[in-house]
């Protein structure tokens, strides 16, 4: 009896740290046990070339700049998604915010159909109003799938037309293995995606800043302070770094996992399909982010150009335009890879008029040991027009009178 009764009081202690009781109850996607439970420690990251022990189906850690894979196991298989299916989700959201469809002001009033999702939710009642930065926090913090389908609803109007929206989403950024049949990723036949599919829907979340202002949240709250929300990813806590992404359960798709985290500059997206276990993902994605981390660096880099260098301009109004370096060269390197890097300036030695602003006049490659790892152009400043009959008339009336 003695044991029994220290098993209950645990678990009432845990409850009670997690949801105070004046609190309304959120019905999250995890076991509340484990918000406290540090991640085990992973004593190796891995070299470049060895297989990480990741105990899921499938497996991709991918660098979100460049989309460049790092590591994969399996990414093109295909499996049910759960609730990282709301990182397409929000994508969509975020563009409804960025073209002026939806501000986080906005106010949104639950339909019957939101509020009959079940799984994880903040329990909406029909008619009940929230704005539209309140459904985020529910979506993005607590995975509530009655939030997520309100927003939809605002966005496009009904949930069949925004799922519809989504997979043309789907298919513009390359995802070809993938088919939403629903927006919050509940079980349904058909519904499926891959471990590569969600690293480049993760990348191109996180290319949206505003959603690191929910998916880094540990602890929040709405109804003001009833309803306690707390992030279903814990490496959120618990990783240095973290900047969300996405977590997902179901029965079918097991335990799932899109993680995202930035250190020095470099962001990298770890996603893990199919865990046995919540500890699965979580300690698979830190073992992808801390094998990204320890072996690869980025870098941005500039060409490094003289001051006021410019290109000679034959019959233009001008004899010579100021150039410069176009956009700063984005560069994944390996840590193992010693070397100086140096540069190459290919530019013409002449061009003709008309000049147009940023018109390409040669190149700065940038080289590793002799490789090239890359290049960027270098663009005309301004234009010049090209002479004609009435700018040359006027050249030597001026000229005349200056005599």
């Amino acid at each position: 009896m003695k044991k029994i009764s220290a098993i209950f009081l645990s678990l009432a202690l845990i409850f009670t740290f997690a949801f105070p009781c004046s609190a309304k109850t959120v019905s999250m996607e995890y076991d509340a046990t484990d918000l406290n439970v540090p991640l085990e420690a992973v004593t190796t990251a891995g070299e470049i070339g060895q297989t990480l022990d990741v105990k899921a189906k499938s497996c991709i850690l991918m660098e979100a700049k460049t989309g460049k894979i790092l590591y994969e196991d399996n990414a093109d298989e295909k499996a049910a998604p759960a609730s990282i299916t709301k990182i397409m989700s929000l994508v969509l959201i975020m563009e409804a915010l960025d073209n002026g469809r939806l501000t986080l002001d906005t106010v949104v009033t639950a339909s019957e159909h939101a509020c009959s999702m079940g799984g994880s939710q903040i329990w909406l009642e029909p008619g009940e109003q929230m704005t539209v930065n309140e459904l985020l926090k529910a979506a993005v913090i607590a995975s509530a799938n009655d939030a997520t389908v309100a927003l939809a609803e605002a966005v496009s109007g009904s949930e069949e037309t925004f799922v519809d929206e989504m997979n043309k989403k789907a298919k513009s950024l390359g995802m070809n293995s993938t088919t939403f049949i629903n927006c919050t990723g509940l079980d349904v036949e058909g519904h499926v995606t891959t471990a590569h599919d969600v690293a480049l829907m993760s990348r191109e979340l996180i290319g949206h800043e505003l959603i690191k202002q929910y998916s880094t949240v540990w602890m929040d709250s709405l109804r003001n302070g009833e309803s306690e929300l707390v992030n279903t990813n814990k490496l959120v806590r618990f990783y240095e770094g973290c900047t969300g992404l996405k977590t997902g359960t179901t029965s079918k798709a097991g335990y799932c996992l899109s993680a995202t985290a930035k250190r020095n500059g470099m962001e990298l997206v770890a996603v893990v399909m199919d865990g046995q276990t919540s500890g699965d993902r979580f300690e698979g994605a830190k073992k992808l982010l801390n094998y990204g981390f320890a072996n690869y660096t980025f870098s941005s880099l500039e060409a490094d150009l003289e001051e006021n260098l410019s290109v000679a301009v034959k019959n233009g109004t001008e004899s010579a335009v100021v150039v410069r370096a176009g956009e700063k060269l984005d560069l994944l390197l390996k840590r193992s890879e010693n070397g100086k890097i140096t540069q190459e300036i290919h530019i013409e030695p002449e061009i003709i008029a008309p000049v147009k602003v940023g018109q390409k006049v040669g190149t700065v490659s940038f080289l590793l040991d002799g490789k090239e790892l890359g290049s960027v152009d270098i663009i005309t400043e301004n234009e010049v027009p090209k002479l004609n009959f009435a700018t040359v008339f006027l050249r030597l009336i001026l000229c005349l009178f200056k005599l």
